[in-house]
């Protein structure tokens, strides 16, 4: 099942169902993209990590499984491959042109629902540019659930989680409105994080005020941090909202805080909406 959102060819927006990818890589939903003139901004199972999936709403430890994939950090061993991959599967789904909604439902090894999500995802063009905005409500399916991440469990500064961009550049510039470099990106709580490689430049906004996870060794990707200096609890009853919106060019962006302003007009606009769908 795939979804274009935006665009057309090689030079596209598009959701991915994930169901033939292999257990241990989390099976989920991902999105591609592009640039408006088809430079790829997102990576699927890069060499180095092979469960690296575009961009996807991935969550390393939810009550023990893992919904991102690959190895599972264990304090006092490590990073090991355990047994504990669950799988993300579209229950229902609704498209348009630009538009997707979907409820998935966040299955256990054993194929207990652990979580009810209410995704919506809308694509569209910008004065040149191209936007993704994504909004996600996730609910414990039953009974209370907690979600962590490796520097949670004791490896420190891995605080990964959430949704995840994975980009296909080496290296390139990450600022925010806290200043340049990863060392002021990683862990800031600005409302957004810039990027500019050689081929694209991004601008990444989010209202949750959830601190920026960034990397920029080896590869460079993104997320807001759903859980970062201790585990989050998620009780029956409650919403957990994540939010993500991406403004895709081909040439730098000047402005990246006027930029971000009106993608967080956007995430707002999608909140309201997404808050009428799972009430």
């Amino acid at each position: 099942m795939t979804a274009r959102l935006l665009g057309a060819g090689a030079a596209a927006v598009t959701q991915q169902s994930g169901v033939d990818l292999p257990r241990t890589f989390s099976p989920r939903p991902f999105l591609t993209a592009t640039t408006p003139s088809g430079a790829p901004v997102t990576q699927v199972s890069p060499g180095d990590h092979l469960h690296h999936l575009g961009a996807s709403l991935a969550l390393p430890d939810v009550d023990g499984t893992s919904f991102w994939g690959g190895r599972t950090y264990r304090r006092a061993h490590g990073s090991v491959m355990l047994d504990n991959h669950g799988v993300q599967v579209v229950r229902e789904q609704e498209a348009s042109s630009g538009r997707l909604w979907q409820r998935i439902a966040w299955l256990d090894g054993g194929g207990r629902q652990l979580l009810d999500e209410t995704r919506r995802i809308a694509a569209r063009e910008e004065d040149g540019r191209w936007e993704v905005v994504w909004t996600s409500c996730l609910r414990a399916a039953s009974a209370a659930v907690s979600f962590g991440s490796p520097q949670t469990n004791g490896r420190e500064g891995a605080f990964y989680g959430g949704i995840f961009w994975r980009t296909p550049f080496p290296r390139a510039r990450v600022w925010t409105a806290d200043g340049d470099g990863v060392d002021a990106s990683h862990g800031s709580r600005s409302p957004w994080l810039a990027i500019q490689s050689q081929t694209a430049s991004l601008v990444a906004a989010t209202t949750t005020a959830m601190p920026w996870f960034v990397r920029n060794e080896g590869y460079v990707g993104f997320l807001p941090a759903v859980a970062v200096t201790e585990r989050r609890l998620l009780v029956p009853g409650e919403t957990l909202q994540l939010d993500l919106a991406v403004s895709i060019s081909d040439e730098p962006q000047q402005d990246p805080d006027a930029v971000a302003s009106g993608l967080l007009d956007r995430l707002r606009e999608g909140a309201t909406q997404g808050a009428e769908v799972v009430a």
